[in-house]
């Protein structure tokens, strides 16, 4: 996949990565196994949106931004940004530019692109030594996913089956370990949601969640898309379903960006031991949240993703409200506001977390978590929120749509259409209803549904993200010392006054007082 004319290592293109994807996967739509999934109509223009990111790292226009120079210490090549170990500030903001370089060219509704996982595999390198005795497994996959831009999916999630009792007891569900052999160990169990995960090169399977007994669960391993025994079962597909319903002029976004979410099932899949990075230690299971670094830059590259893609609607609500002719309206004009308000937050969250790093391990630094915590919160409000304002102001204008891009070939129908149809300030007919059907497409449809779905739930359930918030500042110390900011106001003052020499109390003031007054 790299290129052997020459000593450097480079990314695929984007035609090595569709020829990547026709391997022996198995993909289930419809009754049926996908044969290719570069050609199937559920997977074709997905699959060529992906191929484009793959593309724009060789192309100048956007080279110097999304790449950087390896620094796996192997053969000499270049790499996307983020799959790189970042050691200060600086680094930081270059990959928060990498990041949103890559979601302007997919309007951010890939949300999980390539690098959505170098979250993860961005850190195997400074962060060998965790995952002893497989730290070697570590440092290999960074380098490989490095040179070649690999694109990993994840599925953590157990499925939703009797979460009322404990892992351990719903071994013919959850993941676990059946047995080990020479080459490595048989894993069976499902996952919840594999997102994206048809057109990705390896899927990463760990546990998350309920604490564990059994070392059989105690499983971080990443596992090919075309491993035997790895089968991938698809929710229905948007992008098939426009295919045979409309256009890309009815489903602009539906069309072309479906991630299909998937069950993942694996059947006795061999896992070799040199695709294992935990197996056995449940405590070190335990921590690998916490200690893998993987949380923090997945927040970073999630706010920074959903930054771009809060502009992307400000600017296609802004453009439906002028078309229905309310832009001025002041009560309109104060939600518009609002809608940048979410985007210069989630901006200001994402700036905030790389100018301001934390030290990690071997010299590398990690995008502050606190801004990251606070992103988990405020997103789940925002986009439900942005949601809300777009039906409220363009209300029927959503719907007050002819039924497909073929209506206007009708000449019987046309006039009407041009007619009625059309925008205000002399907007016409066809490319009004072509930005509603767009903005409808974001919010409407299933595919619209979907996405805030997805970003209800992106990094966690609503509760979690409140209480793993409180719990992280509480565990590194820093509510104790809100605390003490306290402690130390109180400690000024008692039932006797002020305790410290330069405040005076009342009873001296109004004493002062008295004085100058006689």
């Amino acid at each position: 996949m790299s290129d052997a004319t020459n000593e450097t290592t480079r990314p695929l293109t984007g035609a090595e990565y569709l020829e990547s994807l026709r391997d022996d996967r198995e993909i289930y739509l419809y009754g049926e196994r996908v044969k290719d999934v570069t050609e199937h109509p559920a997977f074709h223009n997905p699959a060529r949106m992906t191929a484009r990111l793959y593309d724009a790292l060789h192309d100048p226009e956007h080279r110097d931004v999304l790449t950087t120079a390896t620094d796996h210490g192997g053969r000499p090549g270049y790499t996307h940004r983020f799959y790189t170990t970042p050691h200060s500030a600086e680094d930081l903001v270059a990959d928060q530019q990498a990041i949103a370089a890559w979601g302007r060219l997919s309007y951010s509704y890939l949300g999980r692109s390539p690098e959505h996982k170098a979250a993860f595999l961005g850190t195997l390198q400074a962060n060998a030594d965790f995952y002893n005795p497989f730290a070697d497994n570590a440092r290999r996959w960074y380098r490989e996913s490095q040179e070649k831009v690999l694109y990993w999916n994840h599925a953590f999630v157990h499925p939703p089956v009797d979460r009322n009792r404990p892992p351990d007891e719903v071994a013919d569900v959850f993941v676990h370990v059946e047995r080990e052999t020479d080459s490595g160990v048989i894993v069976s169990g499902a996952k919840v949601v594999a997102t994206g995960s048809a057109l990705t090169h390896y899927n990463f399977v760990t546990h998350t969640g309920m604490p564990i007994k059994d070392r059989k669960f105690a499983i971080v391993a990443t596992v090919p898309t075309g491993a035997r025994g790895m089968k991938l079962i698809c929710r229905q597909s948007y992008a098939a379903a426009s295919t045979l319903t409309g256009s890309p002029f009815d489903y602009p976004l539906s069309s072309r960006f479906d991630e299909n979410d998937t069950i993942l099932v694996m059947d006795k899949v061999l896992i070799p031991w040199e695709n294992v990075f935990t197996y056995g230690d449940v405590a070190k299971v335990g921590m690998f949240t916490g200690h893998s670094g993987f949380n923090s830059r997945a927040w970073f590259h999630g706010c920074t993703r959903l930054a771009v893609k809060f502009e992307f609607l400000a600017g296609l609500l802004a453009k439906a409200l002028e078309i229905t002719g309310v832009s001025d309206f002041r009560g309109v004009q104060t939600r518009l506001g609002e809608v940048l308000a979410w985007r210069n937050l989630f901006w200001g969250l994402s700036d905030a977390a790389a100018r301001n790093p934390v030290p990690w391990r071997n010299g590398s630094v990690l995008p502050n978590p606190n801004y990251g915590a606070a992103w988990r919160w405020f997103s789940q409000l925002g986009y439900a929120r942005l949601r809300e304002i777009v039906l409220q102001d363009v209300a029927s204008g959503l719907i007050y749509l002819n039924s497909s891009a073929k209506d206007f070939h009708n000449p019987e129908v046309r006039p009407y259409l041009d007619k009625y149809l059309r925008g205000s300030h002399g907007i016409d007919s066809v490319e009004r209803v072509k930005v509603m059907k767009l903005l409808w497409d974001a919010v409407g449809t299933e595919f619209g549904g979907r996405h805030e779905l997805y970003e209800r739930n992106y990094t966690g359930n609503h509760e979690n993200t409140r209480v793993e918030l409180l719990m992280g500042q509480v565990s590194d110390g820093q509510l104790d010392g809100y605390k003490a900011f306290v402690d130390k106001c109180l400690a000024e003052y008692d039932l006797d006054g002020w305790q410290v020499p330069d405040l005076a109390s009342f009873e001296q003031l109004g004493q002062m007082g008295r004085d100058l007054l006689s």
